[in-house]
């Protein structure tokens, strides 16, 4: 009996042993990448991968493609899709939200628990587009487009964490 108490104890102690070891590795990996999340901030070089679409009008769709907004100092490229109304485009619907063009202001202001609200200005030939991209420091992403032609439209993505 005393040897059947002595293992149940034995078992106990290995098991809170190993749960505190998950808790820390948690916390740790937790850490590492809201530090990751700061650096590729500061850099001003971030990919976000788009997983949610938010039309202004219906409703909002899971994405199976693979759809990125990436900022890379200076530069935005967007390929992300687009469903909405259009107010005057070209010719054969345009080319949406799908772009590479230059960045012509670029701000970011800390918010609340950590967030940070970055807002971009681009254009290209056919219209003039605002990103409002919010950042929560898990990498989990909540960015707004406002074309000027066209309806505005929400997207949900992580950023993109490179582990080392």
């Amino acid at each position: 009996m005393k040897t059947y108490h002595s293992l149940i104890l034995a078992s106990l102690f290995c098991l809170c042993g190993v749960l505190s070891l998950s808790a820390q590795s948690r916390s740790e990996k937790k850490a590492r990448t809201e530090q990751a999340v700061r650096q590729s901030l500061e850099k001003k070089a971030y990919t976000i991968d788009v997983n949610y679409m938010n039309p202004r009008r219906g409703p909002g769709r899971a994405l199976t493609d693979s759809y990125t907004l990436t900022v890379r100092n200076d530069s935005l490229l967007s390929y992300l899709p687009y469903v909405g109304e259009a107010y005057a485009v070209p010719y054969g619907g345009g080319k949406a939200l799908n772009l590479d063009a230059p960045i012509t202001q670029y701000t970011a202001e800390a918010g609340k628990k950590g967030r940070t609200t970055i807002s971009i200005k681009t254009e290209n030939e056919e219209d003039k587009y605002i990103y409002t991209l919010t950042i929560f420091p898990d990498g989990s992403t909540t960015i707004h487009v406002q074309p000027t032609q066209r309806q505005s439209i929400s997207f949900n993505g992580e950023m993109r964490i490179d582990e080392e």
